[in-house]
């Protein structure tokens, strides 16, 4: 039920709402602290009001990087308003439909939709990066090592009990500065099947807060190796090179690159569904682990370097 008070404050910015025609949709969104409904206001119009509090500092940045994106040609949703005083965003209601929805459709049809998704990133990617954007930190070497000990403290220490020191294999340590001497590009950061929204056969972004400098690869891992959907190899090898001839990508680094980036993210996902499911009281998250703990062990498996690490993944 919408509280009184954003009642009030949504009939006031939209006069011609009635507030007795008004129907509202408490609607979950996976492990964000912000609180999103559906208002219906009736005739077939309908807008989605996020409640956002302080708890993190990007979520205030979602309304000035939505303006930058739509202006630069990207889908995302149109803001209607923000009250920035009380953390409020009143935006265009994309509907229902994710990339996730298509999860068990025939690969012919799942493919058009990941094609679509591919060509936004891909233009996401080509915009210029030096911005006067307040953006989230930069992918460097510090934040790679993060996510790795995030990995470990969380998904490895939290929930399967098991102390592990990362400086233990030096390989990790030189993945993440080789990852960050990359060119790096404005990626959206969790770019997830969720996150994905389908609608007038187009696909349209949605979550792109903590959007930064990074690497390209690293939103492509996010959505081929996205532990809410099963890709067979060949299918998340046909996307590589599809986003590589639409992006106009020659590097040879090119899939080693995103190997690794796979890496890096399913340990950031890993550490995430720990730490929401241990100590935020959201144990559907630990549901993930097997799934992306299979995609980490098929990842890892063939590097040099971190046999260490895949010998105790293959005893999980």
């Amino acid at each position: 039920m919408l509280p009184t008070s954003l009642l009030d404050q949504t009939c006031a910015k939209f006069p011609d709402f009635a507030p007795e025609d008004i129907a509202v949709t408490p609607l979950e969104k996976g492990g964000s602290d912000r609180k999103f409904y559906r208002i219906d206001t009736g005739a077939g119009r309908s807008l989605i009001l996020v409640k956002y509090g302080d708890q993190r500092e990007e979520n205030r940045h979602y309304v000035e990087v939505a303006h930058f994106l739509a202006d630069r040609g990207i889908n995302v949703p149109q803001i209607y308003q923000h009250d920035v005083s009380e953390g409020l965003i009143w935006m265009q209601d994309l509907g229902e439909v994710d990339l996730w929805t298509h999860r068990d459709e025939s690969w012919e049809k799942r493919k058009l939709h990941y094609q679509k998704t591919l060509a936004q990133a891909a233009r996401l990617h080509a915009l210029n990066s030096e911005t006067t954007l307040q953006l989230q930190p930069v992918f460097d070497a510090h934040l790679y090592q993060w996510e790795q000990n995030y990995f470990f403290e969380n998904c490895l220490g939290l929930h399967f009990g098991i102390e592990f020191d990362a400086g233990s294999i030096p390989m990790l340590a030189i993945i993440s500065q080789e990852l960050a001497n990359r060119p790096r590009v404005l990626i959206h950061r969790d770019f997830q099947s969720q996150n994905i929204l389908m609608r007038d056969d187009d696909a349209w972004l949605i979550d792109f807060q903590g959007m930064r400098p990074g690497l390209r690869q690293y939103d492509l891992a996010s959505l081929l190796h996205d532990p809410y959907v099963n890709l067979a190899e060949s299918e998340r090898n046909e996307m590589l090179t599809y986003y590589q001839s639409v992006a106009n990508i020659d590097d040879e680094n090119y899939v080693r690159t995103f190997h690794f980036c796979a890496m890096q993210r399913l340990m950031q996902a890993l550490g995430a569904y720990g730490f929401l499911g241990h100590n935020k009281g959201k144990p559907e998250f630990l549901r993930h682990i097997p799934k992306a703990l299979a995609s980490l062990r098929e990842v890892i498996g063939e590097m040099q370097g971190v046999e260490k690490l895949s010998n105790i993944l293959e005893g999980l």
